[in-house]
């Protein structure tokens, strides 16, 4: 499963589609959001220096870890970082955020960027001007993709730490912008959902067309903490969890899936979750029923039909413009005289079409009023 957000990811969107977009949620209580997002970068990593992938570079926005940290991320997985500029950029929002520190170095100094990093990142000072980070989002990108037709994706790695600077309707701006644009493969973000109300973790989760929701396994399948008595259980269940996906289809349909994960030396590996175990969170699912309750059956009931004739003692019927051989047997006849006969019960004036053979199809075009014309 986590490989299938991956290759998502890795094949980007389609002409005149919106880029695909994954929403990484975690909370204080499995907070290994990070650690799923390394993953995805890893292995996005991977596709791209293998030319695997619909984009020929990625821009990462550094809001929780330095340039540094990126930098050492890469070279563990063998990554030349004296090459990664050629595919790989960072926007520093963790260095000097604000500005603050720009403000006390002196004139004609810059301030200091890690060596490791200093070929790949890009210091920005204001993160409130998300007009600004935009554009610095486009020249990054432009490294990659120049003029041509190229696209390039984008990781942020908190969310969290933008809406503390900008309100959400901003952010989803300039997420929305992104996902639109057309040099944009994929963009994918993580987000510490309990920091914030429901909705704005919905509004997020609307955006995307993935959302993995980490569970830690340290709670019971009630939601609530377990015993003291199973503390032996909970320290053996360190550092394991759970991965809900949500996909949504591009013709509407959602699809959720589940995956077990353990981390060994800060990587996650995944194993499948067997029938029994693999309870589906249902906060993931849509609440709906399709069956009606005995109220609803009743007033359908109820409810007349058009052309529906109530047969006044008579079997309920529907007219469907037309009459059946077997209905012509109780109906009005001609008599040889040429007078028409009405059944008994009938009073009233009332114009009745008889097709022009049992052979006519019953969707045919004929207009029933066509001898009525003058």
């Amino acid at each position: 499963m986590a490989e299938s957000i991956c290759r998502t990811l890795r094949d980007g969107a389609l002409e005149g589609e919106l880029a695909p977009a994954l929403t990484i949620k975690d909370t204080g209580a499995s907070p290994f959001g990070f650690d799923m997002f390394g993953h995805v970068l890893s292995q996005l990593s991977s596709f791209i220096l293998a030319q695997k992938s619909h984009s020929v570079g990625l821009v990462i926005i550094a809001y929780k870890r330095s340039p540094s940290f990126y930098a050492d991320f890469l070279r563990l997985r063998g990554v030349d970082v004296a090459s990664a500029h050629k595919w790989i950029q960072i926007l520093d929002c963790y260095t000097d955020p604000l500005g603050w520190k720009n403000k006390l170095v002196e004139p004609g100094k810059a301030i200091d960027i890690s060596y490791e990093a200093s070929g790949t990142a890009c210091l920005c000072k204001d993160v409130k001007d998300l007009d600004n980070l935009y554009t610095m989002i486009f020249e990054l990108g432009k490294g990659f993709v120049g003029q041509g037709k190229g696209r390039f994706s984008v990781a942020i790695d908190s969310v969290s730490e933008m809406l503390r600077h900008s309100s959400i309707s901003r952010v989803a701006g300039l997420l929305s912008n992104l996902r639109s644009h057309d040099q944009i493969s994929c963009i994918y973000w993580l987000l510490h959902s309990d920091l914030h109300e429901v909705r704005v973790t919905s509004v997020l989760e609307y955006m995307s067309s993935m959302v993995a929701s980490i569970e830690s396994l340290n709670r019971s399948t009630d939601g609530m903490r377990r015993d003291l008595e199973n503390i032996l259980q909970l320290q053996q269940s360190f550092g394991k969890g759970r991965l809900n996906v949500r996909f949504k289809r591009r013709n509407g349909r959602v699809r959720v899936m589940c995956q077990e994960f353990h981390m060994e030396q800060s990587a996650m590996n995944f194993t499948s979750v067997s029938s029994e175990d693999g309870i589906i969170n249902q906060s993931l699912l849509p609440k709906f029923s399709l069956q009606l309750s005995e109220k609803e059956q009743t007033e359908r009931a109820n409810v007349v039909l058009p052309f529906e004739h109530q047969g006044n003692g008579k079997p309920i019927e529907i007219y469907d413009g037309r009459r059946s051989t077997a209905e012509n047997k109780h109906e009005e006849t001609f008599a040889s005289s040429g007078n028409l006969q009405r059944n008994d019960g009938s009073s009233g004036g009332e114009i009745i079409y008889f097709r022009d053979s049992d052979d006519e199809k019953p969707d045919s075009d004929e207009d029933p009023d066509d001898d009525l014309d003058i």
